[in-house]
This record gives C-alpha cells, structure tokens and sequence, in this order.
C-alpha cells in the first residue's frame, strides 16, 4: 500500500475537544506535529487548552468544515460518534483516518455485533429491538436477565437498562429514550479485558498487551495491565483485535472489549476506534503510547514499540476525585494527569492516576 508520509511540522485535525484529544496533540506536539481541533464550543476545552488552533463550530456548518480541512494535512477523531457525513465532507478536501467506513459500524451496536459476527468472532447473545413488544421478544429469546441499549450514542452507563425477571420490559424500553435498541444478554465471565491496536497506512499493526478492567457505576474505575488471565487467553484477545482492525481497513488505533468466560474464551463486548480509556497507562509504562501511536497511524510514520517496562494500574479520577491530587502528587511512584476540566461533576472524568509496578 502506497502512502504520504506527513513531515514534523504538519498540521493534525482533531474531531472532538475533550480529554483523548488533548492527549493526543500533546503526543503530537512532541513529535513535531500541530493540532488544529473542531467542535462545538472548542474554545476553552480541554484539547484547545493544548492545540495551535482552533475552530468552535456546527457539526452541520459545511463551509467551517471546508476551511478546517483545507487548513490541515490530515484529519482524525477523538470521538467515534462524528457524524458520518461530516467525515464524508472533510474527506473531499484533506484525507480523514479513520474513515466512515469504519465510523458506520463502530457508531450502531446493531452494526457492530453483525460485523463481529460475521468474523465468526464470538459475543454474547443479542437482538434488534426497536419496540416495547420486540424487547419483550428478544428477552424471551436471550434469557430474563439482559440489558437493553441504545443503539446509538450511549457511554459510561447511559442509555442503558437491565432487565431481570420481575421488571416491564416496555419501562426498560422507555427508561432508554430511544427508538432502535438492542437486547443483550448476560454472560458469566471471570473479567472484562480490553486491547488496543494501532494499524498504519501501511496495513502495519501493533497490539499493547490485553489489560484488566474493573467497572464502579457502570465507569471504568480501573485498569490493571497486564490482565490477570493466561497467555492463551491473552493471545486470543490480541488476534480478535488484530483481526477486527484489519477487517474494518482501520487506519489509526482501535480499542476491543471483551469479556473473558471462566473457561478462558473471550466475548467481545464493544470496541472504539479512538484512543481508550483503558489505554491511558501506556502513557508512562510503554515505550510509545496510545496517542503517541494515533499520530505516527495517522501520518504514515512507523508505529512505535508497545513493549512496556513496567506493569502498571490506572485509576480514573471522577467527580470529586480530583480534589485528591494534592496527595496524588505527594505519593511516591504515582503520575498525575489532569484535563484542565474546570469543573468536577458527577459521573464526570477529571484525570486519572497511573502506578507503576515492576514487571511480572
């Protein structure tokens, strides 16, 4: 595959003006590159904080977009819900990776589970549910213990309803707000792993070890890398990644979810094709991080080591947790990061903490 290599000094569009971007461009700026981000109400946020320019407009406003993608050498996104016609627009003027093609299944749930599927790559059982009475349907076809989901949008927990036996299934389909759902049901699993690969312009692709996840209302809480599970395990979730990314002709970073069953198979559960939560501990126990790995992608250079010299534990900072980093700076070993969130709500990302450990 023949491709541009962009030179330091080149200009990255970034789509979407939060946390994962401002990582991002800062991984950038070490690499020579500048950010131009575009959302709305960019000015102040977290990624415009650290980008060299900025645009604060409609995703709907066709000229901004023309003059955002002129002004760049080529585009990316921080934000798998970007319209896909938005994509399609920028792509006329510079190129934009990853593109609809993969945005249109990563943004429907629906989609993205016959995709996986249809790679004889296995996940828990599901159904389209677009109705009272077609979730009351799937229920009796998955088990009485499920949860019902947007298919679109929907993160952290929101846009979600469990259903267990004694609960209506029409107030699960109407506690979600939305008119295309999908019943899953549950699976017994040990735990729930996650990997990130990155795949250049060159079909290239390099994988971080499987992590370990752990969930506190419905929020990844934290992340322990490596996962505590087998090496046969471990390698089975890194060829589900690799094989997804490949399938979906990814040109950037990809982040798979699994659940990992007591027999030591693995479900997939979600995948992202951003950079993750659950890869923020790459930052200080990886030769080259998530981000850092987003921009070579995105720029045609060759991707990074993923080797790690240490292991590690993640833990998000939410809400109020923040108010923790007086004593988060004063801990021996622990690396602070901070998003420049003026204000800590509930539910809400402020930064998180990463520990290292020595390998084991």
């Amino acid at each position: 595959m023949s491709h541009r290599t962009l030179p330091p000094g080149s200009t990255i569009g970034m789509l979407g003006d939060g946390q994962l971007g401002r990582m991002t461009a800062l991984a950038a700026a070490r690499l020579g590159y500048k950010v131009h981000v575009y959302a709305p109400d960019a000015e102040g946020s977290p990624c415009a904080q650290v980008s060299a320019a900025v645009t604060s407009a409609r995703w709907d406003d066709l000229d901004a977009l023309e003059a955002f993608a002129r002004s760049v050498d080529v585009v990316t996104l921080e934000w798998e819900n970007v319209p896909v016609a938005v994509v399609e627009h920028l792509g006329r003027f510079a190129p934009v990776h990853p593109g609809g093609n993969v945005l249109s299944v990563a943004q429907d749930r629906v989609a993205e589970k016959s995709f996986v599927n249809n790679l004889g790559i296995a996940t828990a059982p599901w159904r389209a549910a677009n109705s009272a009475e077609e979730v009351a349907k799937a229920v009796a076809e998955v088990g009485p213990r499920c949860i019902l989901k947007s298919t679109r949008l929907g993160y952290d927990g929101k846009g979600q309803a469990r259903i267990e036996p004694g609960i209506d299934p029409a107030e699960a389909w109407a506690a979600i707000r939305s008119d295309a759902g999908i019943v899953e049901g549950f699976v017994t699993f040990a735990c729930e792993v996650s990997v990130i690969v990155a795949r250049g312009l060159d079909g290239a692709m390099a994988a971080y070890p499987a992590v370990e996840n752990r969930h506190k209302n419905g929020i990844l809480d934290k992340t322990l890398a490596p996962a505590r599970v087998s090496g046969e395990t471990a390698a089975q979730a890194e060829r589900v990644a690799r094989r997804i990314a490949e399938a979906l002709d990814l040109v950037g970073v990809l982040a798979v979810e699994m659940f990992v069953t007591p027999d030591g198979a693995v479900l997939v559960n979600e995948m992202a094709p951003r950079p993750h939560n659950s890869g923020h501990w790459t930052m200080d126990a990886c030769h080259s991080d998530q981000f850092e790995q987003l921009v070579r992608a995105v720029c045609g250079l060759p991707l990074g080591s993923v080797e790690r010299v240490a292991d590690a534990e993640m833990e998000n900072l939410i809400g109020d947790d923040v108010l923790r980093w007086p004593e988060l700076l004063a801990e021996p070993g622990a690396r602070l990061h901070l998003y420049g969130k003026a204000e800590a709500r509930p539910g809400r990302k402020m930064g998180h903490v990463t520990r290292l450990l020595p390998r084991g």
